[in-house]
């Protein structure tokens, strides 16, 4: 039987509520439950420094009439140490596609409006149709729905090249985001330069009047330049480079602003009003609907359910493990996977245990030190902690839930 999806209501809902924000607390709750619990957790204890853990686990509390208290548990967090943050990154390009939409406010243009790619210089591609969307028309919703559902590459690149280079990483900045910085497209080589340049895009309505032209752009954005480089090896061409791997002019995106991110997108009151992206109800909508829709539920594009299956890009709770996800547990989230990687940044609902909260994570699932060689130990290392982890956390939301009832308290 088909699942319902997120009613019009709850999705209000989320919105709605101002919030007492709170940081980092430091506090040991994540430690002490890891400790009492599954022996995935003993190896990820032993091992956190070697494998790069870092997690957030934030409760949600509702205090009264439209008020909540978030509040933070980080474990083994630190902004300050790189890990490759792969496809989480699509997810503020997603969000700052909507913004510049608003930003422009030019009369009928729209998520919907047609968005053609023209082509300036040999590494550039152009991109005049769209042969999954239901009319043939390719346009920003159209992209996002394929990021958000099984985080499509082509789909982020063609956002990067409408934003550019300076424009995502500035606007990042002006809202707090320092160490956030994306300055390269996603399984396409190009150079450090050509990254730099982004494609000439135009809208149209349905009938075909422009109603926007970006001109080509060349980026003159400063990178932070911070060295960074990592494992004992990589290959390159088919060989191996007996060398750490230069990860310095890579994407970066720490775990706590990929949090932040997906808070701003749930509780957008919850976050200061220099924090929140530009965005109107419709886009947050358009953007929760997808984080949380299984790809089988699509039809245009559709996704062949034995290759996306409905827990395809759900690591925490499932593990990604193919199946059928349960009905009334909704994840809203955006995952990421490369160079031995894996991130999830997630809020998770229980609706029949009435419980909510957010929880983000990274591990690092490369034993043999190299890197590029997609040997990776996602399999038996890093997708059995994110599962393992996300159950571990509905438990304990539901146990506090219970304990708090017995003795009449919130939450």
């Amino acid at each position: 039987m088909k699942k319902q999806g997120i009613s019009a209501i709850f999705l209000a809902l989320l919105g709605a509520f101002p919030a007492l924000s709170q940081k980092m607390q430091g506090d040991d709750l994540l430690e002490r439950l890891l400790k009492k619990n599954s022996p995935v957790f003993d190896s990820v204890l032993k091992h956190r420094d070697d494998w790069q853990v870092q997690v957030i686990y934030s409760t949600v509390t509702h205090k009264g009439k439209n008020k909540l208290e978030i509040k933070d548990h980080p474990f083994n967090l630190d902004d300050q140490h790189y890990y490759y943050p792969a496809s989480t990154v699509k997810l503020p390009v997603v969000l700052l596609a909507l913004q510049k939409l608003n930003e422009l406010n030019i009369p009928g243009l729209d998520m919907n409006s047609t968005m053609i790619h023209f082509a300036d210089g040999a590494s550039q591609t152009e991109q005049y149709n769209d042969p999954n969307s239901i009319d043939g028309r390719p346009c920003i919703a159209q992209y996002i729905k394929r990021i958000l559902l099984v985080s499509d590459n082509e789909a982020f690149n063609r956002l990067y090249e409408f934003l550019g280079q300076e424009y995502i990483n500035i606007s990042l900045h002006k809202l707090g985001y320092n160490g956030a910085e994306i300055i390269h497209r996603l399984d396409v080589s190009l150079t450090e330069e050509e990254n730099r340049h982004t494609n000439p895009v135009s809208f149209f309505d349905r009938e075909g009047k422009l109603l926007y032209a970006k001109p080509a752009e060349i980026s003159k954005y400063i990178y932070s330049a911070k060295p960074v480089k990592l494992g004992k090896g990589f290959m390159k061409a088919g060989k191996l480079v007996p060398e750490p791997m230069d990860f310095s002019k890579k994407n970066r995106l720490p775990l706590s602003e990929l949090h932040q991110m997906i808070r701003n997108i749930m509780y957008p009151a919850s976050v200061p009003v220099s924090r929140r992206f530009l965005l109107t109800d419709s886009d947050l909508e358009l953007v929760r609907t997808y984080m949380s829709m299984p790809a089988t539920e699509s039809r245009y594009p559709y996704y062949d359910p034995a290759e996306y299956w409905d827990t395809y890009v759900k690591f925490l709770v499932y593990g990604s493990e193919p199946g059928s996800s349960l009905p009334w547990i909704r994840i809203f989230n955006k995952v990421g996977d490369a160079y031995g990687f894996l991130i999830d940044g997630a809020y998770i609902r229980d609706l029949k245990n009435e419980t909510e909260f957010f929880l983000s994570a990274v591990i690092y699932c490369n034993s043999d030190g190299i890197l590029n060689d997609d040997k990776y130990d996602y399999a038996n290392t890093g997708l059995p902690f994110m599962k393992a982890l996300g159950q571990l956390v509905l438990q304990y939301e539901t146990d506090q839930k219970k304990k708090n009832k017995d003795k009449g308290t919130g939450r």
